[in-house]
């Protein structure tokens, strides 16, 4: 029976928010769930201090005990503790699953680097503050499950890795940024303008370079600016592969919405089976 820990590392959720998923998951056999009390503290933005916030992770990574570590929700904040979490980390962490997407990319691209578990960019239990956002959630439990159907499904062969644009374009050139050469690499972002979201391309394909190729996932809630751009987010993200000889190999099915897909770092194999 998979056991998974749910610590926050960036924004807190509520116990609502855990009762809610905890009635979901009574519903997918083979599947127990424990929500450290961090995930419900408040310190201004935060789910806690960078001190607390760094030891919950330690402590649900730390743990034997547990098959795989929930974050639970993004914002801002996991940039703060992953550098000191990934040189603090155990034998019991290598041999976990990780899951989380958005802000959480800081942890899952630090993990990815330093080889320690299998980072995975998946639903996670603050979607089911989304309208619908209970198919999302339970798109995760059954993975975890070992059902796979939740996978996005763009699979070529190569390596894969998924990000928020706006996070990988922070990860590049810092100590936890992975080595993505050879992989394909979906990004996806959300509530940018598309200039914005052209500035991201320019600078995160700049760091691309020896990647397989580029998957485009959805850019939601664009907001509406005074000029139009004169592009849509696909002619910019061929346009920036053009110009740095990134393959563009099309769309993918992720996004900041209850359809986020499963994407598993590395060369995804079956859903795990604990």
């Amino acid at each position: 029976m998979p056991r998974i820990a749910i610590c926050a590392p960036a924004r807190p959720i509520t116990p609502d928010d855990a009762a809610a998923v905890t009635a979901l998951a009574a519903n997918v056999p083979g599947i127990e769930l424990l929500f450290h009390p961090q995930c419900f503290l408040q310190a201004g933005h935060f789910a806690g201090s960078d001190v607390q916030r760094l030891a919950a992770f330690l402590e649900c990574a730390g743990d034997p005990a547990f098959d795989a570590i929930w974050f639970a929700r993004g914002g801002y904040g996991s940039n703060r503790i992953a550098e000191a979490a990934i040189a603090k980390l155990g034998e019991a962490a290598r041999g976990k699953i990780y899951l989380g997407y958005s802000d959480t990319g800081y942890l899952l691209g630090a993990l990815y680097r330093a080889g320690i578990g299998i980072p995975v960019h998946a639903p996670m239990p603050g979607d089911i503050r989304r309208e619908g956002g209970a198919e999302a959630v339970r798109r995760t439990l059954g993975w975890l499950a070992g059902d796979h159907i939740g996978a996005e499904s763009t699979q070529d062969g190569h390596p894969r890795a998924a990000f928020n644009l706006t996070t990988l374009a922070m990860l590049c050139g810092t100590p936890l940024m992975p080595d993505l050469s050879g992989h394909v690499v979906l990004v996806e972002e959300v509530s940018e303008h598309l200039y914005a979201v052209d500035r991201l391309f320019f600078h995160v394909t700049a760091h691309l370079h020896g990647i397989a190729g580029l998957r485009l996932g959805r850019i939601g809630d664009v907001p509406e600016n005074d000029v139009d751009f004169g592009a849509d987010e696909e002619a910019i993200a061929r346009d920036w592969c053009a110009r740095t000889g990134i393959p563009y190999l099309g769309r993918a099915d992720i996004g900041h919405d209850i359809d986020n897909k499963i994407v598993a770092f590395g060369l995804e194999g079956p859903p795990p089976n604990h």
